[in-house]
């Protein structure tokens, strides 16, 4: 299946200035199949590293001297590897954290060599460094699971992702075409972007053969959570787990995720998860100017899940709930802010840490929310998610009075349009993912 970071890789390995590249993000995202395609696709001779198979080859990296490490690995493997033809993975190196710190010595001595390295718990490493990390000579990707548009082209309906994919502001969609595109995208709400459930669905067109995939798939993260943390907070941390579906949009209260635990262990157990890339933060920043992150205020967030389609899963959603009511009322339109929330991480350039803002007012006589805010260049763009074809737009309009900026995007289930008092881009749901192209030439024009 195609994912759109094959180009980034592409870019990756053809810069001159290339360092070892450590791809993140969390389990069963597809990061070791997208090092295989990539090897695939672009000719290069795969020689992959499992440390979690084989911990022993952590022995060929004991010497500081890439050469050296080279020439035993080729004697030990009974592989050449030749600078330029070969692509060396080192998969799940979790298991041998302490192989990182050789990268520095890779970039330094041997910047020819490509390597990209792997992990399904690789971040949890490099959240709690116990080694020497190689920094200023390493590069990072940050891998999501699949967006519409990947999701479009897996099920073989590469016209439509490719119209997408080129749609610009100002371009009609007719109505015919803009149901083919929502009918598509209720199928992405409960299949969601996973690769294995979508590779299943679009093998089978089985909603419930992907479900068993899903359910795989949420049984295998809550496994894991042993190797998070001691055994006395696991079944906090499952508690957390199963309840974060539930609250997306919701600011978060300790007290609500656990009456019997304290807020601090509630807090360190979401820390996990968002190590994890299980589950991501959306934090109050007040908005004044760019960048966001300097007015945020980390005590305030809400929390988005790491994939709709598994949302779909724990809420015991089908796709007949979908044929039968409107798409995004379905718990409020709380499925809604999960997408756009995830569009706007899949979307963003491969080497920035994924991060996200939202707006809060709380005043007695005009309380308000702005479900993201986004920077675009020196602007600030407030983005509201309505859950059907209408819906007030009382906050954004706060908003705008208070900020003033140049102009704002509502998402909903209805076909683009432009509202010009105040200057509001309405945008249907699919488009999420386009987001930030649309913002960079709104802000051009």
């Amino acid at each position: 299946m195609f994912r759109n970071r094959l180009i980034d890789l592409q870019h990756w390995s053809q810069d001159l200035q290339r360092k070892p590249l450590i791809i993140r993000g969390a389990r069963q995202v597809g990061k070791s199949t997208l090092v295989s395609l990539f090897a695939k696709q672009q000719e290069f001779d795969l020689l992959l590293l499992n440390f979690e198979r084989n911990p022993e080859y952590a022995e060929f990296f004991v010497s500081n001297d890439p050469i050296k490490i080279i020439q035993l690995l080729e004697l030990g493997l009974n592989r050449d590897i030749i600078i330029g033809k070969t692509l060396l993975f080192l998969d799940e190196i979790q298991a041998t954290p302490k192989v990182l710190a050789v990268l520095r010595y890779f970039y330094e001595e041997l910047p020819k060599l490509h390597i990209i390295v792997a992990g399904s718990l690789l971040d949890f490493a490099l959240y709690f460094p116990t080694y020497s990390m190689p920094v200023g000579r390493i590069s990072y990707m940050y891998l999501q699971p699949m967006g519409f548009v990947e999701f479009l082209l897996a099920i073989k309906k590469n016209k439509l992702a490719d119209y997408l994919k080129n749609w610009r502001l100002g371009v009609e969609i007719p109505n015919a075409l803009h149901q083919s595109l929502m009918s598509a995208f209720k199928e992405f709400m409960i299949v969601g972007g996973m690769p294995e459930a979508v590779k299943t669905y679009a093998k089978t067109a089985s909603l419930k053969q992907t479900e068993l995939v899903k359910q795989d798939l949420l049984a295998t993260f809550q496994d894991d959570f042993s190797k998070y943390t001691q055994s006395n907070n696991t079944i906090l941390l499952r508690k957390i787990f199963s309840t974060i579906p539930t609250i997306v949009g919701n600011k978060i209260k300790y007290s609500s995720l656990s009456k019997d635990h304290r807020a601090t262990e509630v807090a360190k157990m979401i820390d996990l998860l968002v190590s994890a890339r299980i589950a991501s933060k959306v934090v109050h920043s007040s908005a004044n100017g760019v960048p966001l992150a300097a007015e945020a205020k980390h005590k305030f967030y809400k929390l988005i899940f790491l994939d709709v389609g598994l949302i779909s899963s724990v809420l015991n959603l089908d796709y007949q709930a979908f044929i039968n009511t409107d798409i995004m009322m379905v718990n409020a339109g709380m499925l809604a802010e999960q997408w756009v929330g995830q569009a706007l991480v899949t979307s963003q350039d491969y080497y920035k840490s994924p991060e996200l803002h939202y707006w809060i007012r709380e005043k007695k006589s005009s309380s308000a929310e702005i479900d993201y805010v986004i920077a675009c260049s020196k602007y600030i763009v407030p983005i509201e998610v309505k859950a059907g074809k209408t819906g007030s737009l009382k906050s954004l309009h706060l908003f705008m009075q208070e900020k003033k900026p140049q102009f704002a995007i509502r998402l909903n289930t209805q076909p683009p349009n432009i509202l010009n008092k105040p200057n509001i881009i309405s945008l249907p749901l699919y488009l999420a993912e386009q987001i930030w192209c649309l913002c960079l030439d709104e802000v051009v024009v």
